[in-house]
């Protein structure tokens, strides 16, 4: 038997009930903000967050020039925080908020408690965290090999099927600066997306008008991090 229906987040849905009902006490809701850093590099990480619903974050490596490259988005389909550690430990990267709503939060002291009561939920966490290495994998071919076009049409298409919306809030820059490129290149690919009427830009946002474009024009990393999703952990990355 499965967990309720009523948790939000797919990663702990796939626990058992009686495995949910181990973990539940120890997760109390909070609400994420558009832009808020859950931790920062060298944080000593004290939280394990998990998105519910369209609520969407990534791990960005900071660089010395101060420029951020995202390498992992994050929603309702995985967790944030160390939740395969022992203990809290130092964050290596940045975590940020990009589009706002519930989360649940655990410490991981309590996570440890959990983890040590159930060998089912060690094992998913363990899982999971293998999904979000290969993540991690195919973001650093994907950024060497991949055109700017290509990258900006596959954080599109995660970023909907976490989302489950087709607007999403996020400035060009931000888009730039999480894929380590200038505005203007970004800003380039958007007018041609524009121009072809795949997208719509908004103050602050990104309509997508024309998802079969969008597919053609991505290259097929999230495919390849979906097909892993569906060999370690089936059910869990959002259809």
């Amino acid at each position: 038997m499965h967990a309720a229906s009523n948790v939000a987040n797919n990663l702990l849905r796939a626990l058992r009930a009686d495995d949910l009902e181990i973990i539940k006490p120890i997760l109390s809701v909070w609400q994420a903000k558009n832009g808020q850093v859950l931790h920062e590099p060298g944080d000593v990480v004290e939280f394990a967050f998990f998105p519910c619903g369209p609520t969407l974050s990534s791990y960005t490596v900071v660089l010395p020039n101060g420029h951020h490259v995202e390498t992992a988005m994050i929603g309702r389909e995985g967790a944030a925080g160390g939740i395969v550690s022992n203990g809290r430990l130092p964050a290596y990267a940045r975590c940020v908020v990009h589009h706002g709503g519930t989360v649940l939060r655990a410490s991981l002291g309590d996570i440890d408690r959990v983890k040590s009561q159930s060998p089912a939920i060690r094992n998913l966490f363990s899982r999971y965290a293998d999904c979000l290495v290969a993540q991690v994998f195919q973001s650093v071919a994907c950024n060497a090999a991949h055109t700017i076009e290509q990258r900006t049409a596959k954080w599109v298409l995660a970023a909907i099927e976490r989302t489950g919306d087709r607007t999403i809030t996020l400035t060009q820059e931000q888009l730039a600066t999480m894929m380590g490129v200038g505005r203007s290149y970004v800003s380039r690919v958007i007018q041609t997306l524009k121009s072809i009427g795949a997208v719509e830009t908004r103050r602050g946002s990104l309509v997508i008008r024309d998802m079969e474009t969008m597919n053609r024009l991505s290259c097929r990393c999230n495919e390849a991090v979906k097909g892993h999703f569906r060999e370690v952990l089936a059910g869990v990355y959002p259809g």
